[in-house]
């Protein structure tokens, strides 16, 4: 299998799956974090405190879009799977066939939702490491350990972009002005009545240019040292490090991080011991927003699962830019009519799109935010992460990132509820806050 094995892929028309082969080795001398030094440029990335996934090249991949993007891709693996010889003797979740998967926000997107099944994967938990390789039965035909190592060293080659120095970066304004935004959350606070919204997500985008090519290996590589207790993700240009898990599936068992209420730990007067508190966990706007999401969650979650935990108060996520107001809920799925139980792709579809990224309800703020954001969010606040031939799998709300528009072009991406009391300016204010991530991977403060 060389690194520049043919690309399999299937457009959003005719569905076409390969048969695959995937051999998962145990990485006996795996570095002790996950990334160590295999990350680069066009590395496929899901990690967290140094757990997690990262693949090299492209075994099969499918691009679609429209209301049907979830069902093609679902259908698409599922296709995969069948033809599938997955010889895994560790049976982890992540280990065997994966697939990393990116989603467009909506439905009205010209952007390409795709599942990309990588020809390596290394992958780390709080147990093991390992190594599977993907591809035909020709090509993985009596392959040893050894030869998977020196298969992934070809890999990572291949996907390495040569070594430069980091360029200057200007930000200039995106689709939506700051003045704009302002403005646009002026006549949300307006239509909420009339529509019968009780909160919006409103997003804006900055474009990021850089005098020189961006490696995003060292974009990563900036997120997980700084934001390491968030899930770092890059799937074919989209980067970010999301503090919000829409879901993990592990053998029926799903949870998810609920995150609606922010606060800048920048903003005047945050050295006060009780300043969270008081601004977040006390502020009845915050708390409100909070529960909205929540119960947009239970309400998707209910008719698939059972033995749901939801706790009464919500908890304060202290990240390096914001606080949040957080609340995790557990809850084991329900088998349907054939005993099989949702994947954790299929949860996703479920969940998406939650009130902590559209607004609620979800059908009438989406109609909403279209007409004032007027811009294609593209896959920012859409489900980003994988799924493996058992079901298992992480997906997150793709937040805190941006994509690359081309070597030298990033879009940044960055939203705020705005429920009843929201104040314009500071709602500008709090998108700038979360959009400092991104910022400082790419060195633009």
């Amino acid at each position: 299998m060389s690194a520049d094995s043919p690309v399999l892929s299937a457009s959003a028309h005719q569905l076409s799956a390969p048969s695959l082969t995937s051999i998962t080795f145990e990485y006996v001398d795996a570095p002790q974090t996950l990334l160590g030094d295999s990350l680069r440029h066009r590395s496929l990335v899901w990690t967290r405190n140094g757990h997690g996934l990262v693949g090299f090249g492209t075994a099969a991949r499918l691009h679609t879009h429209g209301e049907e993007r979830f069902a093609r891709a679902r259908a698409w693996f599922a296709q995969i799977i069948e033809n599938a010889r997955i010889i895994d003797p560790l049976n982890r979740p992540g280990t065997g066939l994966v697939s990393f998967g990116s989603f467009a926000f909506s439905f009205t997107s010209v952007f390409e939702s795709r599942m990309i099944i990588p020809q390596l994967v290394i992958g780390r938990d709080e147990q093991t490491a390992w190594i599977t390789l993907t591809g035909t039965a020709e090509e993985l035909d009596g392959v040893t350990y050894e030869q998977a190592l020196a298969r992934a060293s070809a890999l990572m080659a291949d996907a390495a972009i040569p070594e430069a120095a980091a360029g200057s970066i200007k930000l200039t304004s995106g689709q939506l002005t700051a003045g704009s935004y302002v403005e646009a959350v002026k006549k949300a606070l307006r239509h909420f009545d009339e529509r019968g919204i009780s909160k919006l997500v409103l997003a804006r985008d900055v474009l990021a240019h850089s005098s020189t090519p961006i490696d995003l290996s060292k974009v990563v590589l900036a997120l997980t040292e700084r934001y390491g207790n968030c899930w770092t993700y890059s799937v074919d240009g989209l980067v970010g490090a999301t503090p919000e898990m829409l879901v993990r599936v592990t053998d029926g068992l799903a949870e998810a991080r609920v995150l609606a209420g922010t606060l800048d730990r920048a903003a005047a007067g945050a050295d006060d011991p009780g300043f969270a508190q008081h601004r977040l966990f006390e502020d009845p706007k915050q708390r409100n927003e909070h529960q909205l999401a929540i119960d947009s969650l239970t309400h998707s979650l209910n008719p698939i699962s059972h033995g749901m935990s939801a706790p009464e108060e919500p908890f304060i996520l202290q990240l390096p830019n914001v606080w949040h107001l957080a609340s995790d809920v557990r809850a084991q799925l329900r088998a349907d009519t054939t005993g099989a139980l949702p994947s954790a792709l299929d949860v996703a579809e479920i969940f998406h799109p939650t009130a902590a990224v559209c607004g609620t309800p979800t059908k009438k703020a989406g109609v909403l935010l279209r007409e004032l954001e007027g811009m294609d969010r593209g896959p920012y606040a859409g489900p980003v992460g994988w799924v493996d031939s058992r079901g298992d799998g992480e997906f997150g709300i793709a937040l805190r990132g941006g994509i690359l528009e081309d070597e030298k072009l990033m879009r940044l991406y960055a939203g705020c509820g705005i429920v009843p009391g929201s104040v314009p300016e500071d709602e500008l204010a709090e998108s700038w806050a979360k959009m400092r991530p991104m910022r400082q991977a790419l060195g633009a403060e």
